[in-house]
């Protein structure tokens, strides 16, 4: 995957304004703006999601509105633009590495939270899949699923690697 990601960067790098826009929109339907409904499940939520929530809204000035339904609140379009800000202050390594963790984790925030060393690859990942632990928990675990979790977890892993790896120059 590493020199998967290589290659993506060189994309990225001619596309970051198309890319960033890319990403601006998927912040509408972040995962971590979508709440669920069981006492249970919302206190994992407020103790795990809830930091990553204040840490981006502290680092990107901006404020994310949650729900526990399925409309996209319109007060996170306002953030919008604080999103566009943090993500061009971003390097193409690193705006590489969000891309691709942001589309493995269905979430801009946890992306961000990732590249900037808040979590690391195991918290962006428990994180990542909370509701779906969650229900594997209650109702039993789904060995496909497990398997498609335990491949996406590899691939935040060798995410985070990539970051972290000096730049062949």
């Amino acid at each position: 995957m590493l020199g998967d990601l290589e290659k993506a960067r060189e994309e990225i790098a001619k596309n970051r304004a198309e890319v960033i826009e890319r990403l601006v929109q998927f912040s509408m339907t972040d995962l971590l703006l979508f709440w669920g409904q069981e006492k249970d499940l919302m206190e994992r939520q407020t103790k795990i999601w809830g930091p990553i929530l204040a840490w981006a809204e502290e680092k990107m000035k901006a404020k994310f509105v949650t729900t526990q339904g399925l409309d996209v609140p319109q007060e996170n379009q306002t953030s919008g633009y604080r999103l566009k800000v943090f993500l061009e202050s971003l390097s193409d390594k690193e705006l590489t590495a969000f891309y691709a963790a942001a589309l493995q984790m269905r979430s801009v925030l946890l992306a961000a939270a990732l590249v900037r060393g808040k979590i690391n690859a195991e918290e962006a990942f428990q994180a990542a899949f909370l509701d779906e632990l969650w229900q594997a928990e209650i109702w039993g675990s789904d060995e496909e699923a497990e398997k498609r979790r335990q491949t996406i977890k590899s691939e935040i892993e060798e995410i985070e690697r990539f970051l972290h790896e000096p730049d062949k120059k």
